[in-house]
């Protein structure tokens, strides 16, 4: 899973079948630390083996085993709204402190 592009973050390459587009911008604004919430999920959604115990850790087989298949598009759905929400809250309090 990796964004359309380094700087066009409004679509997401889930695999070579399925891109999820339409990501609004303002879920950018949203930081876990230095990345966007998106950028978190992203960067950690990602099948990795360990070399020296060739343990395979792969993300889809939670989806798999709950028989959840858009598990990741819902996740990301989510992940999108909360980002937005929290940065327009954010602006609200802003906007309130800077009348107090």
């Amino acid at each position: 899973m990796r964004f359309r592009s380094k700087t066009d973050h409004t679509a997401i390459i889930y695999n070579r079948h399925v891109t999820i587009s339409g990501i609004p911008a303002e879920a950018e604004r949203f930081l876990l630390g230095s990345r966007t919430a998106l950028a978190w999920l992203v960067d950690r959604y990602q099948v990795k083996s360990d070399k020296a115990s060739g343990i395979v850790n792969d993300p889809n087989d939670w989806a798999d085993e709950h028989d959840d298949h858009l598990y990741i598009v819902n996740l990301i759905a989510k992940v999108t709204r909360v980002s937005i929400e929290t940065a327009m809250i954010v602006d609200m309090i802003t906007e309130e402190s800077q009348f107090s």
